[in-house]
């Protein structure tokens, strides 16, 4: 089973991404935070085998998040769900730590759908 922290402030898109992550049996919300801070501590006592981070949200950006949760949590497989996806940020991103970065656009379900299928048969 494949253990899945959300960090996302608005709760609709929140609960939406909760709905769709399990939609794959062989995933399980484990926990949700709505701002980063919250996620690394979230991060720190619930050990998930990933976590989907907003980049805008409030006390703590989502790249500060996946700083904090790498270091900590090496093996953690970090996902950066954002409507801000610029080469840029991408780049930054990954020298976070993040695995992947999904816009937020009309398709993005979809691609963070493929990306939890791949994670999830990676670990199966």
């Amino acid at each position: 089973m494949i253990r899945i922290l959300i960090a996302e402030d608005n709760a609709s898109v929140r609960s939406a991404l909760r709905v769709c992550v399990e939609l794959n049996p062989s995933c399980k919300v484990c926990g949700k935070a709505d701002n980063g801070e919250d996620a690394v501590v979230f991060a720190g006592q619930l050990k998930p085998d990933v976590v989907l981070l907003d980049y805008a949200m409030p006390v703590m950006n989502g790249l500060e998040a996946a700083r904090l949760i790498s270091s900590s949590l090496p093996q953690c497989v970090l996902i950066l769900f954002t409507i801000f996806a610029s080469r840029q940020l991408i780049a930054l991103a990954h020298q976070a730590g993040v695995r992947q970065v999904i816009s937020k656009d009309g398709g993005s379900i979809h691609a963070l759908m493929r990306a939890i299928d791949m994670i999830s048969g990676k670990a199966a």
